[in-house]
């Protein structure tokens, strides 16, 4: 039976509008913004953890449609859902007189992932600052970081969290995010980036990468990487190995061997695009292979090798990453040759895509939404039909769809994680095609922020 004492809304409770309001102050660079207004956002998700929360008038996807073998349309219905201690207790038949948040017949999709960020490197939150001309390799780059980011780790808690809080008014609730160790941060921006997940730690999760940027032998960071990889860190990373530490063995061998001491990840940077960057993605490959422990948790990120191989290459490749169970981080990129998804798909390959730079001296085009990745996916491999649509929506949720292939609903069901988003769309489709506006994140179970319509 439907409970008869859901969580009701507190009218102070933070809209959408407030959240992203809040999102958008600027910081002075010479000053550190309180993290008061933080704190209090996330005590909205507070106020309702542990208790039931109750929505009615939610649309979710229970078919498709078919002309003949095509699929011309998502069907959908209403249906009530309970969550209780973060997960969904209940997806019962709809009742509009039911003692419960109107969803008003929003779309329901799970909540969305952004699984390659640099949360602790933003200048979002300080005034604008586009890239700069001078930094045009990663070294150059190297060399600029080690100039700005000491100025840069005083304010880094509270832009963190400021980025985070942009991220939810997009509807992700999670990230994978690269994190600084190198010899300029030490182990700062790690601590930095625990504190402000610490803030957020009701409506927002993130695993964490300890990221050499700066190259592992190249400013002798490995005994820091292995200070970090004792630390509440998910992943080891690499980055370029022959261009920035000359050579993929050392590089690689050190960042396979900590993850295997330590029970970790890999989630290396590799933007190498010509034969280094093939031979790092098959030695990694082999080294996966040799190590099952690796298998499923390994990731090769950016790997922009692959966009310039012929086909018979690409394939071949693409056959040892999936029997590897090796994945690809992408940020699905615009420029040059596009990278071989649908090949990796094929083979099974595990596919997620990320924003990487939002605003920041690497890269200022990062918006914050990962729905619009995959939108972009969409359009650079021409997924045109209301099936193709449906499915690359995986780019955004974390490789979680409403629909199996057949047209089943798979999510949500009882027991599953109440991590969801309402968005105004008729079908996932819909949702890509236009990307469609967020209009409230539930993460855990726990309101991040309520659309209007709900006040």
């Amino acid at each position: 039976m439907l409970e008869t004492h859901p969580v009701m809304i507190n009218p102070n409770s933070i809209s959408r509008k407030d959240f992203i309001k809040s999102s958008s102050i600027l910081l002075a660079s010479s000053c550190l913004l309180s993290t008061e207004q933080a704190i209090a956002e996330e005590n909205v998700a507070s106020n309702f953890s542990g208790k039931t929360l109750i929505l009615k008038n939610v649309r979710l996807e229970t078919g498709f449609e078919y002309d003949q073998d095509e699929v011309i349309k998502t069907k959908t219905e209403l249906f009530i859902i309970e969550m209780e201690d973060g997960k969904v207790k209940n997806v019962l038949p709809n009742n509009p007189n039911a003692k419960a948040i109107d969803a008003k017949g929003l779309l329901m999709l799970p909540a969305f992932r952004d699984m390659h960020i640099h949360l602790d490197k933003t200048y979002y939150g300080l005034p604008w600052q586009a890239h700069l001309k001078k930094n045009r390799s990663v070294k150059d780059m190297i060399a600029f970081e080690q100039q700005i980011i000491p100025e840069l780790l005083k304010t880094s808690i509270p832009r963190s969290e400021k980025l985070i809080e942009l991220l939810q008014s997009y509807g992700t609730s999670y990230a994978r995010s690269h994190v600084n160790i190198d010899p300029t941060s030490g182990l700062d921006s790690l601590k930095h980036l625990e504190t402000a997940l610490l803030h957020k730690k009701k409506s927002f999760h993130a695993e964490l990468v300890a990221f050499p940027q700066h190259g592992i032998y190249y400013t002798k960071s490995a005994d820091l990487l292995k200070e970090a990889a004792t630390m509440d860190i998910d992943f080891i990373g690499g980055l370029d190995p022959t261009s920035i530490d000359g050579g993929i063995e050392k590089h690689m061998d050190f960042v396979i061997q900590l993850a295997l001491d330590h029970g970790k990840g890999i989630d290396i940077h590799l933007h190498e695009s010509g034969e280094s960057g093939v031979k790092t993605i098959e030695y990694l490959i082999d080294k996966v292979m040799e190590n099952p422990a690796l298998k499923g948790k390994t990731y090769v990120s950016h790997a922009f090798a692959l966009r310039y191989l012929d086909k018979t290459k690409t394939e071949e490749i693409a056959e040892k990453l999936g029997a590897a169970k090796m994945g690809i981080a992408s940020t699905i990129p615009l420029s040059g040759n596009p990278m071989p998804v649908p090949a990796l798909y094929k083979y099974g390959v595990e596919v997620v895509a990320g924003n990487d730079c939002i605003v920041d001296h690497w890269n200022t085009f990062g918006t914050g939404s990962i729905l619009q990745k995959a939108n972009i996916a969409a359009q650079i491999y021409g997924y045109r039909t209301e099936f193709e649509l449906s499915r690359i929506l995986k780019l955004a949720t974390g490789n979680i769809l409403p629909l199996d292939d057949k047209g089943k609903r798979q999510w949500p069901k009882t027991g599953d994680k109440a991590n969801l988003v309402l968005v105004d769309a008729s079908c996932s489709a819909e949702a890509v095609s236009r990307v469609s506006p967020v209009k409230s994140l539930i993460h855990d179970g726990n309101l991040v922020f309520l659309t209007e319509a709900y006040r």
